[in-house]
């Protein structure tokens, strides 16, 4: 019974989507974050060295 249990993957690919697409998800966003942070340093870099 146990080991047909473990051998059971019914119901297991939705799940696995949902973690999958949380995980791609979480990863746009840091990315997203660190591309802004990068390119506001860049704007305000170039910005002084215009007015400097």
């Amino acid at each position: 019974m146990i080991k047909r249990f473990l051998n059971d993957e019914t119901g297991l690919e939705l799940s696995e989507y949902a973690v999958a697409a949380a995980l791609i998800a979480l990863a746009a966003v840091a990315a997203f974050q660190l591309l802004g942070g990068n390119i506001a340093t860049k704007i305000n870099d170039l910005a002084t060295k215009i007015t400097g």
